[in-house]
């Protein structure tokens, strides 16, 4: 998305599953993955075949034929937007850019439902398959006091042979509405339907642009920052031996047609080598971290970053499912290169999305002082699972929580800062104030004569 990919904003990652065929019977001994797999906790079945892989998504309702995916290496198969699905024969599916792994459960065939997949627009069957959808993965209905089968039965007798598209997914969004989760998305074609918490703003180029600008005028004294990837990571070397990194998403740091992780990965590095270098590393008095506009994109892409803030292994959060145990998802520290482990200011808002988010969380156990200094993040972590509904309309949703060590997650009113400050008030701007900035930077100073 959170990927996901992909996911909220301008930077949500969609992590398109795709297809292939059955097994056939041959005389040679067939690959060790091929064959039938569910995905456990994830509605979703693959069968790998002949250098190919194709899911299937399943409900108590049947079953929807997603598309294929291409092989590019033994156990490894390309989506058609660029996600590389490795799959091992003991039974655990990894997506690039995705944190964690998903478990598989070999089955012996297709299940029936699948060998005819659903289709056809009936406008019945599309409501049924899309509230079904959200009753078995979306966890997070009793946590915003929404009673799902209250809206099944509000909305479904408005639903009959005749209803339009244009009328139905009027009515999908009007179901979601009171959800407020940048991560629900509702898709008829071009149009798209989705919501930020109240009170927040959707990131724009425009937003970005507007607060880079400022950040230089307030903050650095008109000094320029050095760019990498696109311009997504900035960096600067602040007085005092501090250092200010600055990120707007953990996506879109390649040119690279698709955004494809490795290329995104590549990108990443070269920036963080030129910040990390051994000379600024070992001088580093300590460093602010700037995700108050952030539109998320890899979470893997934000672990990446958080090992080079660590000497030490240790244990970024935990994932889960409605249907799955929490899985410890790690940070290990990054190899060969200089770290830093001293003291960090990260900068939160409303308009810290998705990986943004997973990354925050990523650093509360960090070995060493960690600070979040703002506003409480959007609350939108889960990768998004992706559905299509029958007839050719789409949903995305969340089905994933992100657990702390206590087993708590912030999704909805978001990760809280230890220090709470305005953020991008129009006051703010027109003084060319940056209350979130100072106190970091005051912290951090507090932090090395402590």
């Amino acid at each position: 998305m959170r990927h996901g990919i992909s996911r909220a904003a301008t930077a949500l990652v969609a992590l398109a599953l795709a297809g292939g065929a059955i097994v056939p019977a041959a005389a040679a001994p067939r690959p060790a993955v091929d064959g039938v797999w569910r995905v456990n906790g994830y509605g979703t079945v693959l069968s790998i075949a002949h250098g190919r892989l194709q899911e299937y998504q399943t409900t108590a309702l049947g079953c929807i034929e997603g598309e294929p995916a291409k092989q590019t290496a033994p156990g490894v198969y390309r989506s058609g937007d660029g996600t590389l699905l490795t799959v091992r024969a003991s039974g655990s599916l990894r997506l690039s850019g995705s944190a964690g792994y998903r478990e598989l459960h070999r089955l012996d065939r297709l299940p029936a439902a699948c060998a005819q997949p659903a289709s056809g627009d009936d406008p019945t069957t599309t409501f049924d398959v899309f509230w079904q959808s959200f009753e078995e993965n979306y966890p997070f209905f009793a946590a915003k006091g929404i009673d799902w089968h209250a809206v099944r039965d509000t909305y479904r007798p408005k639903v009959h042979a005749d209803t339009s598209r244009d009328e139905l997914f009027t009515l999908f969004s009007e179901m979601v509405k009171p959800l407020y989760d940048a991560h629900v998305t509702v898709f008829d074609g071009e149009r798209r339907f989705s919501q930020v918490r109240p009170g927040t703003a959707v990131i724009g180029e425009e937003l970005d642009t507007k607060v880079k600008d400022y950040v230089v005028r307030s903050d650095l004294d008109g000094k320029p920052l050095r760019e990498f990837g696109n311009g997504r990571i900035s960096y600067a070397d602040l007085p005092g031996g501090q250092g200010y990194l600055r990120l707007s998403g953990f996506a879109g740091y390649s040119s690279e047609e698709g955004h494809e992780y490795a290329a995104e990965s590549a990108e990443l590095d070269k920036a963080l080598d030129a910040v990390f270098t051994a000379e600024r590393t070992a001088a580093l008095t300590g460093l602010v971290i700037d995700l108050r506009i952030n539109g998320g994109g890899a979470d893997a892409l934000g672990l990446h970053l958080a090992g080079r803030l660590t000497d030490s292994s240790y244990t970024a959060y935990r994932k889960r499912t409605q249907y799955t145990w929490p899985q410890p998802v790690p940070v290990e520290p990054a190899r060969g290169v200089p770290r830093y482990g001293g003291p960090v200011a990260v900068l939160t808002a409303a308009t810290t999305f998705s990986a943004g988010e997973t990354f925050t969380q990523a650093l509360i156990d960090r070995p060493g002082r960690t600070v979040r200094i703002g506003q409480n993040t959007q609350g939108v972590f889960s990768d998004t699972l992706d559905r299509t509904l029958p007839g050719g309309m789409a949903v995305w949703l969340p089905n994933e929580e992100f657990l702390t060590r206590r087993g708590q997650t912030f999704d909805g009113a978001g990760i809280p800062p230890h220090i709470r400050t305005p953020v991008f008030t129009e006051e703010e701007f027109a003084t060319d104030r940056d209350s979130a900035f100072d106190a970091a930077v005051a912290v951090l100073r507090e932090q090395k004569l402590s």
